[in-house]
């Protein structure tokens, strides 16, 4: 990572501090993002709402050109309303992942932070389709439009998250931009309460059947791997780092 320049959104806590402070430990020049001020910023720190189109404008504005990767790790958790659930998990993010790429480098990587609560994706195609084009100003109607209420709006924002991973594999080829997810599962984070009291059921299993929850520092090197020169062969893919939820999940399913 020395001497590449990388911004991580979510940089005030959990995995997005945690991966800040990786990518800096490494040699990365970091610009830190967030809502909240962090304790201690990683390098350059710059204020956004990701709720918000005029925010991220000005964020990209003020972002040099010649950006080396992007960490998408910025999220809400279920406890919030949906409609601002959906507009900073998936809007927000993919408009400033598309607003950035004019200034990214060749052979820039783009990593996303999905979840293991995005398993699911291929059963919510109808809905995913509807949010290609969605845009900020659209939420709520599309929200209510798809019965986006409750828990379900940050299941659905990292399906969506995981299939727009997926489609864009081969977009910006031609001058070697990468974009990959990464997929934890329940992670001891300040928003890790959130989880337990809006999933229910489903969170509840999760955390029997683990051995323990995941940490932030089990999340951010698996980051790194994917924002550095290493990794330039993953195209398109969703990596679970959830210690092993996701073929437990998915042997239940298909009876194994």
């Amino acid at each position: 990572m020395q001497g590449k320049t990388i911004v991580v959104t979510g940089a005030a806590s959990g995995i997005g501090a945690k991966t800040a402070a990786l990518l800096a430990a490494r040699g990365a020049d970091v610009v830190s993002v967030d809502i909240n001020r962090p304790p201690d910023p990683v390098g350059r720190f710059i204020q956004v709402d990701l709720s918000a189109r005029a925010s991220i404008d000005q964020l990209v504005a003020a972002l040099p050109d010649g950006l080396n990767g992007l960490a998408n790790i910025a999220g809400l958790p279920p406890t919030r309303p949906p409609e601002m659930v959906v507009a900073v998990n998936l809007v927000g993010l993919k408009y400033l992942t598309t607003s950035l790429i004019p200034k990214l480098a060749d052979g820039a990587a783009i990593v996303n932070l999905a979840s293991l609560a995005g398993l699911g994706w291929a059963d919510a195609k109808p809905a995913i389709d509807a949010s290609a084009e969605l845009d900020f100003d659209a939420v709520s109607a599309f929200c209510k439009a798809h019965g986006i209420e409750g828990a379900r709006s940050y299941f659905f924002s990292k399906e969506a998250l995981i299939v727009w991973t997926m489609q864009n594999r081969w977009t910006w080829r031609a001058r070697g931009i990468r974009m990959n997810a990464v997929s934890p599962g329940p992670v001891e984070t300040p928003i890790l309460k959130d989880f337990l009291e809006t999933l229910g059921a489903r969170a509840e299993e999760d955390m029997r059947t683990m051995d323990r929850p995941g940490r932030p520092d089990d999340i951010a090197p698996v980051v790194a791997f994917l924002l550095s020169d290493d990794s330039g062969w993953i195209r398109g893919s969703n990596i679970p780092v959830d210690g092993g939820m996701s073929s437990n999940v998915l042997c239940q399913i298909h009876g194994f």
